[in-house]
């Protein structure tokens, strides 16, 4: 059994904590009055944490009579987390220190080897980007990885990610613990990307809110009273195998999905194909819809249509506050419109809809998020049950710019 003692002094540990990250700079007065805690086992539990490098002192308090106070917050270089966002044609890493503040970004295409290639890949990618800085791998404690698919947990395969090939069939998680010495925690990209926009943009007004993005191909993330909902497998928000519009019964739609087959970046760039019997790029499409064009107008408007349907089958089982659109296709103005006057058309209430707020940045963001909040526990409050620190989110454009 756990020494009852030695949880007290963590709860109490992970309560100033909290105060610190959330509204530090702060003086022990003011951590001893929100926390309820005395002044004295304050201090003495700060001036541990300041010992150890993990908070410093950042001045006096304004403006007050008498003597002033000195105030605290949290060291941000006492450690980094890395927050990788893996797709099928591009890696993006994040390092991002304590205060969630981007340090460092690398970029370049996705291994075409897939498998093991990959997962050195980012191994080196994250270990680049901490020489770059001139600082030890070892300060990075904790990394969090998106990837285009749903992590089985028994086996570490990557399961319905078919642009990476060879990633179902690897204990993906543990090779990335192997090759980062870290802990390494895998999400799916779009359940990341949830929480990202979550965490900058909603959180506390809007805690119930999906997030469906649409590109290469489509999902949704589902976050309900402040918590990312994954399902029973983990497959939570696989939108793309809703069955209908491809026959969901086709060998096709049993891998890809039978929404997916029409609505994604293959559906619209066929349906251009068989509407001109030209060749076009998602982008060229859009911007021949822009020019006038009826052919691209009744491509995008049919995808649009089908987008809809999808968010009006969401809201009849979850009725979300909002749900935010993103992804290289989702993202676009004109598509946007065209699905709010599909909802106003086709469905019996009103349905939010809102563009990202954090474009392509939303999977690290959400990635930072919950390795922040891990890496607090670790440090903070191991062995408390339920413990939940929640890390203050940056300015969204002090983010982007960091990663972009």
């Amino acid at each position: 059994m756990a020494d009852p003692t030695n949880l007290s002094r963590r709860m109490t540990l992970s309560n100033i904590v909290q105060a610190i990250t959330t509204y530090g700079p702060i003086s022990r007065a003011s951590v001893a009055k929100m926390t309820g805690y005395s002044k004295q086992t304050v201090s003495e539990i700060v001036s541990s944490l300041e010992e150890d490098g993990w908070v410093q002192t950042v001045g006096r308090t304004e403006g007050n009579v008498g003597r002033r106070a000195v105030v605290y917050e949290i060291v941000p270089d006492a450690a980094l987390v890395a927050s990788v966002d893996l797709g099928g044609t591009k890696v993006r890493v994040a390092l991002c220190n304590l205060s969630g503040a981007v340090v460092a970004e690398v970029a370049e295409p996705t291994c075409k080897d897939g498998g093991e290639a990959v997962v050195d890949q980012i191994a080196r990618m994250v270990n680049g980007a901490t020489s770059n800085l001139g600082i030890a791998p070892s300060k990075i404690r904790v990394a969090v990885i998106g990837v285009p698919g749903v992590p089985d947990l028994e086996t570490g395969h990557i399961n319905l990610a078919p642009n990476i090939i060879g990633i179902d069939r690897i204990d993906f998680s543990s090779l990335l613990r192997v090759s980062l010495g870290i802990e390494v925690i895998v999400e799916n990209d779009v359940n990341l990307a949830a929480l990202g926009e979550h965490w900058m943009t909603h959180q506390g007004d809007k805690d119930d809110l999906v997030f469906l993005s649409i590109g290469t191909g489509i999902g949704a993330g589902v976050v309900i009273g402040g918590q990312l909902v994954r399902g029973a497998t983990g497959g939570a928000g696989e939108v793309g195998f809703i069955p209908f519009g491809a026959d969901p019964t086709e060998p096709e739609s049993l891998k890809v999905g039978a929404l997916e087959r029409v609505t994604a970046t293959t559906a619209i760039v066929g349906g251009y194909r068989q509407e001109t019997g030209m060749q076009k790029t998602v982008p060229e499409i859009f911007d021949a819809f822009v020019a006038g064009e009826e052919a691209a107008a009744n491509v995008l408007q049919t995808t649009a249509s089908y987008i809809a349907r999808t968010i009006g089958a969401i809201a009849a089982v979850i009725d979300p506050n909002c749900v935010v659109i993103g992804g290289s296709i989702g993202a676009r103005e004109e598509l946007i419109r065209m699905i709010e006057q599909e909802i106003a058309r086709n469905l019996p209430r009103a349905i939010p809809v809102e563009a990202s707020a954090l474009g392509n940045h939303a999977a690290l963001a959400g990635g930072t998020a919950v390795a922040l909040s891990r890496l607090h526990i670790a440090l903070f409050a191991r062995d408390l049950p339920g413990a939940n620190i929640v890390v203050p989110p940056p300015e969204i454009e002090t983010f982007q710019e960091g990663a972009a």
